[in-house]
């Protein structure tokens, strides 16, 4: 009996939800960093395994912010419960057992939308291995367990792996049997160069501070692996939505960009498994955050 289906990853903002599907695939498909909504587009993770292939659709985080970005975030993650078979939500154990209040305003709001999609629901309480004092998790889990009364509950830290193999056993009680629809080395239906301007995208979120990495975003104009069989030769564009903003990417003499291109080289070449040569320019434009046609070029949303 082989089995084959997609699970949606669905939470708040740094619940997670990279990390699981990273952890699960042994590698790094989606960017991840400290700082909360740095998936903007649904990403696929593939996962073969003997007995079953599974598809993670890690999605934006929900959250209640305006503006026509983060609308199309929304859509992006909500439309990802249409054509899963089972759905994973993660909770920061970490966050809520500080801040229990917190969970009204962005847990609870996912509860509704998620039931009416019909799928089987798993919760993931994750981040438990930052929590010492392991008795505070048991009024997380009673409040989770009376907005999911139905769901099953596994404690786990996604970045530690602890219990993960548990969650994996209930998500594969979940699917259906079928076929494997993928090549068993297939790790991502994301293009490589999408692939390669997250990372890019990774590295300005690590470089920048506060909320400027959200004012960017990365386009590859150029990818040529046919000038040089040993290498390729990537061009891409950071946009950032301020004038102001462009000096800081840049940095002093070029800096900023600079290590940005290095550690962005380095990562892609893994990917790759060839030499590349990146370069990177910084062009304004203003108010792209906004533009539905821009948004949809980026890929966000539907």
């Amino acid at each position: 009996m082989h089995k084959f289906g997609m699970v949606a990853l669905i939470g708040p903002p740094n619940a997670g939800k990279s990390t699981l599907m990273n952890t699960y695939l042994g590698q790094k498909v989606a960017i991840v960093s400290p700082k909360p909504q740095t998936t903007r587009n649904r990403i696929s993770g593939i996962l073969t395994e003997e007995e079953a292939q599974i598809v993670f659709l890690d999605t934006p985080g929900i959250h209640q912010l305006r503006g026509k970005m983060n609308r199309f975030l929304l859509e992006s993650a909500w439309s990802a419960l249409s054509s899963a078979d089972a759905v994973v939500v993660l909770i920061d154990a970490a966050l809520y057992c500080a801040k229990p209040h917190l969970l009204d305003k962005e847990i609870v709001p996912l509860v509704k939308p998620i039931d009416e999609s019909g799928r089987p629901v798993l919760i993931a309480i994750n981040k438990i291995d930052r929590i010492k004092e392991k008795d505070k998790l048991l009024p997380l889990m009673a409040r989770v367990a009376e907005m999911w009364p139905k769901a099953e509950y596994i404690p786990v830290s996604a970045l530690r792996g602890k219990g993960t193999d548990q969650l994996m056993d209930r998500i594969l009680s979940l699917l259906p049997e079928g076929p494997p629809m993928f090549p068993e080395d297939q790790v991502s239906t994301a293009p490589m160069r999408f692939m390669a301007s997250e990372i890019i995208r990774e590295k300005l979120f690590y470089s920048l501070r506060q909320e400027l990495p959200y004012s960017t975003a990365v386009e590859i104009e150029q990818w040529d692996e046919e000038s040089r069989e040993d290498l390729i030769i990537i061009n891409a564009v950071i946009y950032t939505s301020r004038k102001s903003h462009k000096g800081m990417i840049i940095g002093k003499q070029g800096a900023n960009l600079k290590r940005i291109g290095t550690d962005a080289r380095k990562d892609i070449s893994d990917l790759t498994g060839s030499k590349v040569h990146l370069e990177l320019w910084v062009k304004v434009r203003e108010g792209w955050t906004e533009d539905p046609g821009f948004l949809r070029a980026m890929g966000l949303g539907e």
